[in-house]
């Protein structure tokens, strides 16, 4: 699964915007597992100001330090969940989007070991959990919600998980990311254009 997962993401052409907004990076890490590579996913802190509780990747908005916003990517990685730049095999980005609070947003896909020892910031997150790919690929959404962005209609699932006695809902920007990576590495044909007959 990963050999293909690379490939097909090596041979990726994602789609860039130029809207002139902020902008952020983010992370999308998955175990190097050769049978069932699992995808990393963080739950907000309660007292975050944005996205509270919310199912996110590690990330955030790009710094004037950062070099670029891979650099943006895996210093918020490291500063989240303790995940350091070298131990990150960056495989490529995904198409960029733009997120309901108006920040341009742009996905690296970057495998990172299975055994890693990763630790949540109480500053920012209330915890961090994995999901394998096998059930991304045979999860049902328990809803779809309708969003537009400059007049198309979207229709974007919501997936719930249940990992260390937690309930998560991967649902909004996460989800549409999670749905690319999804696609393009494993043929899921998941749309978020319309609703599924």
């Amino acid at each position: 699964m990963i050999h293909q997962l690379v490939t097909r993401l090596q041979e990726h052409s994602p789609k860039s915007m130029n809207e002139g907004l902020p902008e952020a990076g983010i992370l999308v890490p998955l175990t190097r597992s050769t049978d069932n590579p699992e995808i990393i996913l963080t739950r907000r802190a309660g007292h975050m100001r944005t996205h509270q509780g919310q199912v996110a990747f590690p990330g955030g908005k790009s710094e004037e330090d950062d070099r670029d916003l891979l650099d943006t990517a895996l210093r918020e990685s490291h500063e989240e969940i303790g995940l350091l730049r070298e131990q990150v095999e960056i495989v490529g980005p995904l198409s960029q989007l733009v997120s309901l609070h108006g920040i341009q947003v742009t996905p690296y896909v970057g495998l990172v070991d299975e055994g890693i020892e990763l630790e949540a910031n109480p500053d920012e997150l209330e915890s961090i959990f994995k999901v394998p790919v096998n059930y991304m690929l045979n999860a049902k959404p328990k809803r779809r919600d309708r969003m537009t962005y400059k007049g198309m209609a979207l229709s974007v699932p919501s997936y719930d998980y249940h990992y260390g006695g937690r309930d998560y809902e991967i649902w909004g920007l996460s989800a549409i990311v999670m749905v690319e990576l999804l696609n393009v590495a494993f043929d899921a044909e998941i749309t978020i254009f319309d609703d599924p007959k």
